[in-house]
């Protein structure tokens, strides 16, 4: 018996890996985040399996599932949005699998930053103006940001910045950033990308407070900023240039 966790990627059902269809069509129960991961994607588990939501549940009861499939002798898909190596709690569901000493395996999705960029079309690292992304968020309810993760300490590098669960505080965030970045820098929001409702606002740190005022949204979105957003003249990177000595070009 084995608890496999499955990145489920961003929403759209055929951007699940194959890999993770393939287990959650070999595993009698599945527990998903019915708030964040569309029904579709149940379509790929057995006619009979155990489907549970676990949206309302807290982790106690998450765990006696998890020992009830381990008794039963009962493989477990275990789906969560996006890319389980950020924001996904699955350390503390790992910690008390060890606990009872129940096999895990992890599986890797599409994550929300790579969603929103193939959605808008856009790189996110461009040669000479931003060459790393900062995948960040901001204090929540669920978990604090330790002292010295800020949007500051970030937003002086002038990347880019990836900022997750935020959109509630797009005020504060354009207050922190605008002395880094300056008002005219872009930002785009994407929500819920590859759903079928999904938005796309941009516009610049002057400017995205009004877009999203015009279109409101409340969860499940992801602020991008940075120059690289829009910048068009830029220097090609010297990959492949034919000057460029590489062992796949003779």
């Amino acid at each position: 018996m084995t608890v496999h966790f499955i990145g489920a990627g961003p929403g759209a059902a055929d951007l699940l890996t194959l890999r993770g269809r393939d287990i959650l069509a070999s595993c009698p129960v599945c527990l998903y985040a019915g708030s964040i991961v569309p029904p579709d994607m149940l379509t790929f588990c057995p006619p009979d399996a155990r489907l549970v939501d676990t949206a309302p549940m807290t982790l106690d009861e998450i765990e006696a599932e998890y020992v009830r499939a381990h008794q039963q002798g009962q493989d477990v898909a275990r789906l969560h949005s996006g890319d389980l190596s950020i924001y996904s709690a699955v350390a503390e569901q790992i910690r008390r699998l060890e606990k009872h000493a129940i096999p895990w395996r992890m599986v890797p999705g599409v994550p929300a930053f790579a969603a929103a960029a193939s959605v808008l079309r856009q790189e996110l690292t461009i040669p000479g103006v931003a060459q790393s992304l900062v995948l960040t968020r901001v204090t929540g309810r669920a978990s604090a940001m330790p002292e010295r993760e800020n949007l500051a300490a970030f937003a002086a590098t002038g990347t880019t910045l990836a900022i997750h669960l935020a959109v509630h505080v797009l005020d504060k965030i354009v207050e922190q950033l605008t002395p880094f970045y300056g008002s005219d820098c872009p930002v785009a929001i994407v929500a819920r990308a590859t759903w079928p409702d999904e938005v796309v606002l941009r516009g610049t740190l002057a400017t995205i407070e009004e877009e999203l005022a015009k279109n409101p949204i409340e969860r499940t979105a992801l602020i991008l900023v940075g120059p690289a957003l829009a910048k068009k003249d830029f220097r090609e990177s010297a990959l492949y240039d034919p000057d460029y000595r590489r062992r796949f070009r003779s």
